[in-house]
């Protein structure tokens, strides 16, 4: 059917088929055709073909064949008139130049992408064959180039050509991957913080040697290089990765690198034979240095299964130090430790430092006649100097001890500073959580819980507190806290965290009764202040989900975050401050340079308390690392105030206070 047009204008031809009754109805154009048709009634320029629009104008499938021809062929785009010639415009982008950016039309669809499917030849279309490329199996489901041939059915439906690509050769490429060098090196002498929870100190910070992760330390034969093995480690050649470690935490730790120097010369600790139970981390592992550097022979437990720098440990072992420690030991290599540093033939102690107590109650258990050499014992931590108190007011206590945890250095800095700073980053490397806005209960106002909560609030978090003592509870509520019982809160806190040294202060009850997603863990003492025991019944599930994370699933459905399986947070799971551990790690060699060298008698059966001159001459030594200048009293001043102008400059019951946040 042909004709004009209401303007005079010939009409485009119309097939008809031979279809009976519908012989003189339109055949229904394809889907390429009608894009197209729609592209040219729009007077739109698609892949570069510029088309003038003109009243009236309507294509025939002659002209659309053509036109779709000459973009297959890559034939320059043209102005197309009303027979579909083809006359070049100027300015006019050729097929060849592919779209033009930004102009996505309703038309012609661009071609596959590389490897994707082919378009779908229709039947009695002949397509130009493309050039073969070498390595290519025919057409193989390959794609073709930047642009396709084009194919025309007879009734006018433009579609692509099925289109060959060499063949990507997967095999072959996984191949050349696979032979790039790896970075297992680099990773070794790293510590990344997403690594952080998983290993010792941060508790999956550090290097470890993946071949040897499932062999006990306690089944290997290892050797240092000097050929001793009197030592148990994860990894004896992890020890040149500790030996830095250990470098760095002496930058900070200029207290006990100035004891070293001062008194290196002197010897003050010649002959003494020293057992230590302690986390087993760099700054640990500067103080048995310095201990070493001042003559003293020191044999080396871990008092926290989780706690131990697999590295340091490695790097102590190799320097000579008997070390038994490893991240991740058992119930059963714990003790195995502490006892392999005891019970050495030839081999006695006269002195400990303990850090919670278990040395010297295994001493007490195992090895009572010991105690008849033992000059004195350094004890740390909260809930070793209660053991210590109690053997006292039993009688039990058969040698003088040292409480450097109730002295200034330690109370004020240590417990306070460090845990302020430690307890942020235990909580966001194991659970990546924001504090603004979050509920937290602290249980415990003492140093390590005023450091905690200090922290918190900073942070934006609503912090409760729970106390025993009236004094550290008036001091909570005057710092602004709200004093609660754990019981009225424990249905809607985020987070819950114990800071009291004390047994069952987080109870099974109070776990039942926790919301979904809530969040326990210990910052005092061991893993007593959560009942953790409680939860291993057949009803709950219990879930990795990360080093140092495990969910406790109720029949219900209910998760509570358990870190660290209720053990100390920021050692288990993150880092402390070095030079804070200076503070401590300098009071602990100066308290057992004073027992060890105390005259008979000076010291009984008792416990006692680091003498105040000693606490000032260990700040004095940290105070150049700030520039700090102190004052000197003049000689009319220390007359006045009734001092010695060099100290003390307080007496025994002066209470520092610490700065309110």
């Amino acid at each position: 059917v042909s004709g004009r047009g209401p303007d005079g204008r010939p009409r485009g031809r119309r097939r008809t088929g031979d279809r009976g009754a519908r012989g003189a109805q339109e055949e229904s154009p394809g889907p390429a055709t009608q894009a197209l048709k729609r592209g040219l009634r729009n007077g739109s320029s698609r892949r570069g073909l510029a088309v003038k629009r003109c009243p009236g104008f309507r294509p025939s499938p002659a002209a659309l064949g053509r036109v779709a021809n000459a973009l297959a062929r890559g034939a320059p785009a043209g102005r197309l008139g009303p027979a579909g010639g083809s006359k070049r415009r100027p300015g006019a982008r050729s097929a060849a130049a592919g779209p033009q950016p930004g102009r996505a039309g309703r038309g012609l669809q661009s071609p596959a992408a590389p490897g994707g499917p082919s378009a779908r030849r229709l039947p009695g279309a002949v397509a130009p064959q493309p050039p073969r490329l070498a390595g290519d199996g025919g057409d193989g489901g390959g794609a073709g180039g930047p642009l396709g041939e084009a194919l025309v059915s007879p009734d006018g439906t433009v579609t692509e050509a099925p289109r060959t690509v060499k063949k990507i050769q997967f095999a072959d490429q996984k191949q050349e991957f696979n032979k790039r060098p790896t970075k297992i090196g680099r990773r070794s002498l790293s510590r990344s913080i997403s690594q952080s929870s998983t290993d010792s100190y941060s508790s999956a910070a550090s290097y470890t040697d993946s071949s040897d992760d499932e062999t006990s330390p306690r089944d290997k034969q290892q050797k240092n290089s000097k050929g001793s093995s009197d030592f148990c480690v994860k990894n004896i050649k992890q020890a040149e990765f500790g030996r830095r470690e250990i470098e760095i935490a002496e930058q900070e730790m200029p207290a006990l690198m100035a004891l070293r120097k001062r008194a290196q010369g002197e010897k003050p600790l010649a002959g003494a034979k020293i057992v230590g139970c302690t986390h087993i981390t760099a700054q640990t592992a500067v103080l048995m240095e310095t201990l070493g550097a001042l003559g003293a022979q020191c044999r080396w437990a871990a008092c926290n299964i989780y706690s131990t720098l697999n590295e340091v440990a490695a790097a102590l072992a190799e320097s000579g130090f008997p070390v038994f420690a490893w991240k991740g030991e058992s119930e059963d290599d714990f003790w195995w430790c502490i006892d392999r540093c005891v019970n050495v033939e030839g081999w006695q102690p006269n002195m400990i430092l303990d850090d919670g107590g278990d040395l010297t109650h295994w001493i007490y258990k195992k090895y009572p006649n010991m105690f008849k050499k033992i000059k004195g014992i350094v004890e740390e931590s909260v809930t070793g100097v209660h053991r210590l108190y109690q053997l006292s007011k039993a009688g039990k206590l058969c040698v003088p001890a040292m409480n450097v945890n109730d002295s200034v250095t330690k109370q004020k800095f240590d417990n306070l500073y460090c845990c302020r700073e430690s307890i942020l980053d235990g909580l966001k490397r194991t659970t990546d959580m924001m504090f603004g806005g979050k509920q937290v209960v602290v249980c415990g106002y003492g140093e390590v819980g005023k450091g905690c909560c200090a922290a918190l609030k900073a942070m934006g978090s609503i912090v409760y507190v729970t106390e025993i003592d009236p004094i550290c509870a008036l001091q909570a509520c005057m710092d602004g806290f709200r004093l609660v019982k754990l019981n009225e809160v424990i249905r809607q806190v985020d987070i819950v965290i114990t800071c009291t040294g004390n047994k069952n202060v987080v109870t099974r009850e109070h776990l039942d009764r926790m919301k979904n997603s809530c969040i326990v863990c210990n910052m005092g003492h061991s893993n007593t202040e959560i009942d953790v025991a409680s939860l291993r019944t057949p009803e709950l599930t219990w879930e990795r989900v990360r080093s140092q994370v495990d969910h406790v699933i109720w029949p219900d459905g209910k998760r509570v975050v358990l870190l660290a399986e209720g053990r100390l947070l920021n050692l288990s799971c993150s880092t402390v401050p070095t030079f804070v551990l200076s503070i401590t790690a300098t009071t602990q060699a100066l308290a057992l340079i004073e027992l060890y060298n105390a005259p008979e008698g000076r010291y009984k059966q008792d416990v006692y308390l680091l003498p105040k001159k000693m606490d000032e001459y260990v700040a004095s030594l940290h105070l150049p690392t700030f520039d700090a200048h102190l004052t000197e009293l003049t000689d009319e001043q220390a007359k006045y105030l009734g001092l010695n102008k060099n100290g003390p400059f307080k007496p025994n019951y002066y209470r520092y206070a610490p700065f309110s946040y």
